[in-house]
């Protein structure tokens, strides 16, 4: 009898055991969120340093609902976390092919950030009507035509130009993207061409032709021509590895280190990397080598956040 106890009881310790582990586990999170998580992790890493500093992540549109999931609640947490989203080809892809289904996901975030477009159209004449569906839409636009399909010019002329001080993203009435600066022979050079500019904010990368930006030289940009100030926001790609980086090392390929899981398509020079592997964020943030520090410290306004949307890319296409 006393033997039918001990197994008994042995038996049932096993069982809570097992049932408590059950219940204490949390369950895995989606991609989405992992990503979630990583934007959220960079912007309070960096808003430490910095309190105003602005964070823009482009397209994955879907990250602003709760698990990334779109039948589900705006995730304040996310939301708080960012200041605007930018998102590429929403209503122009070369021709009018509005996105009906990012238009609708967009339309629900607009009153909380600030929805920037950065439109594609093959026919000159379509470039009016590209920032007039924006407008009417409640976001601002910044339409590049077939020369610019790379983000390499500076358009001469500023839709909706704006003489007055920009604060913060949600002062501005335009802004121009030009994360290529291969058409300027010299830093000087490109400095110039956006110093005579009126455009409210600019998105530059952190680096021309290899030679990192300084600070005085980023704070040369935050004056347009006309007197009033502007913000200057880096690029930073956090999705994919790009081999011609500071970071890269000449061993590494897919899979090694392993964190670089996916040729990116059409785009030799990238890899899609698993975010949310510690050695890839280590590189992005959290330290003072790390690549956002290094926007930070070189006194960028913001960090504009490329292929957010690989949680999406890794596992499709």
């Amino acid at each position: 009898m006393i033997l039918k106890k001990t197994i008994l009881l042995l038996l049932f310790s096993s069982i809570s055991v097992s049932v408590g582990c059950y219940l204490n586990t949390k369950p895995k999170k989606n991609p989405a969120e992992k990503m979630q998580d990583f934007i959220i992790n960079i912007s309070d890493y960096t808003r430490k340093i910095n309190p105003n500093f602005i964070i823009i992540p482009q397209n994955g549109a879907e990250l602003a609902f709760e698990n990334g999931k779109t039948d589900k609640k705006l995730d304040q947490k996310f939301l708080e976390a960012i200041d605007g989203f930018g998102i590429e080809e929403l209503f122009y892809n070369g021709e009018l092919k509005p996105d009906t289904y990012r238009i609708d996901l967009l339309s629900k975030i607009k009153e909380s950030e600030t929805i920037i477009v950065s439109e594609f159209v093959k026919d000159t004449a379509l470039v009016k009507d590209s920032y007039e569906r924006n407008e009417k839409s409640g976001f601002l636009c910044f339409t590049r035509t077939e020369e610019n399909y790379h983000y390499t010019l500076i358009p001469t002329k500023v839709h909706n130009e704006n003489k007055n001080n920009v604060e913060k993203l949600s002062d501005i009435k335009n802004f121009l993207y030009i994360i290529n600066n291969s058409n300027y022979y010299s830093k000087s050079a490109f400095i110039t061409a956006l110093k005579n500019t009126n455009y409210d904010l600019i998105f530059i990368d952190l680096y021309h032709n290899g030679v990192q930006f300084n600070k005085e030289e980023i704070e040369k940009l935050k004056i347009k021509k006309n007197g009033g100030k502007r913000l200057v926001v880096g690029y930073m790609n956090i999705g994919a590895a790009e081999k011609y980086r500071t970071y890269w090392r000449r061993d590494w390929k897919i899979n090694n280190p392993k964190w670089l899981k996916k040729p990116y398509k059409d785009y030799d020079q990238e890899i899609w990397v698993e975010y949310w592997n510690s050695e890839w964020q280590d590189i992005i943030y959290g330290n003072d080598n790390s690549y956002a520090k290094k926007i930070v410290d070189t006194g960028f306004d913001g960090v504009y956040l490329d292929n957010v949307e690989a949680y999406y890319f890794l596992y499709n296409d």
